[in-house]
């Protein structure tokens, strides 16, 4: 049972929005995109996601910067990469006003304020590190981190970064297991209000 990995295309924009969704809520039934798009449905939501990966404007989940991983042809897993100076809480906003949603976002932007990291821009960073359901333990996300890292030495980066909830102990473990380290934690009442997790934990990998 091979892994094949390649990058993702704007044809892959339904696979990604389900991984997007399902690695947001985190086994929660409610997740920051639930907060942002404040959708009735699933199927509403998926939509919104599927839009906003194809957007002209680069932002963090756009399918550019996306891997995925394939056994037998099947995608079963992805791992987005995105340069924070390109991908700005700025660029979100353009994608959200090329999609026409014209929602209240002010509650995520609160989160982002108060709950969030200062990042670095010469640190990469990694999110939606998610595989499928039946597909745990076969070395899909190794694959996928191993290819990411090589790419990212390539533009020139030495520092990537992940941002994961606090008490996420497998996710956590996953990444350890993987090379990163714990190294700043942020309690956040806020947070806890909205997703019932205390807070948010940064972690990092030199490489």
């Amino acid at each position: 049972m091979g892994i094949s990995i390649s990058k993702a295309s704007e044809n892959d924009a339904g696979f990604l929005a389900k991984m997007i969704l399902q690695s947001s809520r985190a086994e929660k039934k409610y997740g920051i995109y639930d907060l942002v798009f404040n959708t009735k449905t699933d199927e509403d939501l998926l939509s919104y996601l599927e839009k906003l990966i194809v957007t002209e404007t680069k932002n963090h989940c756009h399918f550019s910067n996306f891997l995925i991983a394939n056994i037998d042809s099947k995608q079963v897993g992805t791992l987005c990469s995105y340069e924070p100076r390109i991908s700005t809480h700025a660029a979100f906003k353009k994608s959200l006003e090329e999609i026409g949603f014209d929602g209240d976002i002010s509650e995520y932007e609160e989160i982002l304020e108060v709950c969030d990291f200062e990042q670095n821009n010469r640190t990469l960073v990694f999110d939606f590190m998610e595989e499928l359901e039946g597909f745990v333990d076969v070395g899909i996300l190794k694959a996928l981190m191993q290819k990411s890292l090589l790419t990212a030495r390539l533009k020139g980066y030495r520092i990537a970064q992940t941002i994961v909830e606090i008490g996420s102990l497998e996710i956590i473990l996953l990444y350890k297991k993987l090379g990163f380290k714990e190294v700043k934690q942020k309690e956040c009442e806020l947070y806890k209000e909205k997703f019932g997790r205390l807070g948010l934990a940064l972690l990092e990998i030199e490489f």
